[in-house]
């Protein structure tokens, strides 16, 4: 009776196994008419007991299932892309497992194959703006080709466009993880025809050049992007709200890049978002001190002066930024400002005296120089009107200024230009 029970079990196993080749076998025959789903059906009909089954017939049932969901995806189902990598990768699993390799050359040479399907299926993506969907094809691809480390990076640059944060943020720290430079050789040579320098891959740049089509070959290495990563990094934790971690990663970007100006720039703002003036300001003035000749540079250490009350500091920095673009409207309006507002901070005082000979000789001193800063800022402002005449900007803060003055005529010169 013992054996017969054994026999039993052995009976329902191979019936088992028989049943699986059967709905592997429609897969297979489903596939290859181009019916994808009804192979998909078969073989979730077999899915069941697969675990069960030898090495050879899940290495075989894993191999259509990668074929049958890659041909899903392509045809638009962009779930199918991950299903068919967990097969694909399962078959490579098993089989190294078992010590047999029939499936494993073509698998592999089937997963790069579905790298590319993805690859430009993401590119399809980037260009209706699903940055989303982009992403997670980019980071699968990675994941399929682990070497192509350029997948990871365009996943995370697609995550930023779409707003993806979180994403993103994961994507820039596993290329830190994995040491990502994204520096490259570029292979030029000058088209003797044409005269144009042209890039193209290094076997065919030496064999253009050997056949004296092409002349002076050159081998350019693009820069590193690591000062890229982490600043962008810094970005998002920014985004995030998560002040102190960025203020980490800035650190580690300034590190590796120091003389990046923008990365300066980007630091400076958040220590202005924390409110620490002090340490904007410096970091404002280090960037200057890079990029002497950009007035946005100057312009915003006058603004910061001009919120610490250092006037003459920021005097100094508006006309340095006026000094390297003429028209720069904010410059002049603000510069203006800086003698309206010192001298509307002599009209407490003013108010304050009372009638004696004493206080009245002190009102007329005060109200002398208040006018004459208030002359000041209009003079900025008329300098200003002859290379942008129509500003209405700068005419309605010289109108405001002449009017506090008590200077009619040319209160009603400014009024006349705003077609008042």
């Amino acid at each position: 009776m013992k054996t017969k029970i054994i026999l039993l079990a052995a009976l329902s196993l191979s019936m088992v196994g028989y049943s699986q080749k059967n709905e592997i076998k429609a897969a297979e025959k489903a596939l290859k008419s181009g019916d994808s789903n009804a192979a998909k059906a078969s073989l979730e009909a077999a899915a069941g007991l697969i675990s069960g089954a030898d090495a050879k017939l899940q290495s075989q049932f894993y191999y259509v299932k990668g074929k049958t969901y890659a041909d899903l995806a392509k045809k638009g189902d962009n779930a199918a892309f991950n299903e068919a990598i967990n097969a694909y990768n399962k078959v490579v699993e098993v089989e190294e497992k078992s010590g047999k390799s029939k499936y494993t050359e073509e698998t592999k040479t089937l997963m790069t194959a579905l790298s590319a399907d993805l690859v430009n299926s993401a590119v399809e993506d980037n260009g209706t703006k699903k940055f989303k969907e982009a992403a997670e094809k980019l980071y699968l691809s990675y994941k399929l080709s682990p070497q192509d480390t350029v997948y990871l990076y365009y996943a995370a640059s697609s995550a930023v466009n779409g707003g993806e944060y979180q994403d993103a943020l994961k994507y820039y720290n596993e290329l830190q993880e994995v040491g990502y430079d994204g520096s490259a050789i570029v292979y030029k040579a000058t088209n003797v025809e044409t005269g144009k320098v042209e890039e193209m891959p290094k076997g065919q740049r030496d064999l253009m050049v050997k056949s004296k089509t092409y002349k002076d070959p050159v081998d350019e290495k693009t820069p590193s992007k690591k000062a890229e990563i982490v600043k962008n990094t810094a970005l998002i934790y920014t985004q995030l709200g998560q002040d102190e971690k960025a203020l980490e990663a800035y650190e580690l970007a300034r590190a590796n890049d120091p003389k990046d100006v923008n990365l300066i720039l980007n630091q400076a703002n958040l220590y202005y978002k924390l409110d620490d003036k002090t340490k904007f300001k410096e970091l404002m003035a280090e960037a200057a001190s890079v990029d002497p000749e950009n007035p946005d540079l100057h312009y915003n250490i006058g603004v910061i002066n001009m919120e610490q009350n250092n006037i003459e500091e920021a005097r100094a920095s508006y006309r340095k930024a006026l000094e390297i673009n003429p028209g720069y409207t904010n410059a002049q309006l603000n510069l203006s400002t800086t003698y309206v507002n010192e001298g509307n901070g002599l009209i407490d005082e003013m108010n304050s005296l009372g009638n004696s000979r004493k206080d009245i000789a002190r009102y007329d001193e005060l109200k002398a120089k208040k006018d004459g800063l208030f002359q000041e800022g209009a003079n900025v402002l008329e300098e200003a009107l002859k290379t942008n005449p129509d500003n209405q900007g700068i005419l309605n803060q010289l109108k405001n200024i002449y009017g506090a003055m008590g200077d009619n005529e040319n209160f009603m010169r400014l009024k006349k230009l705003l077609g008042e």
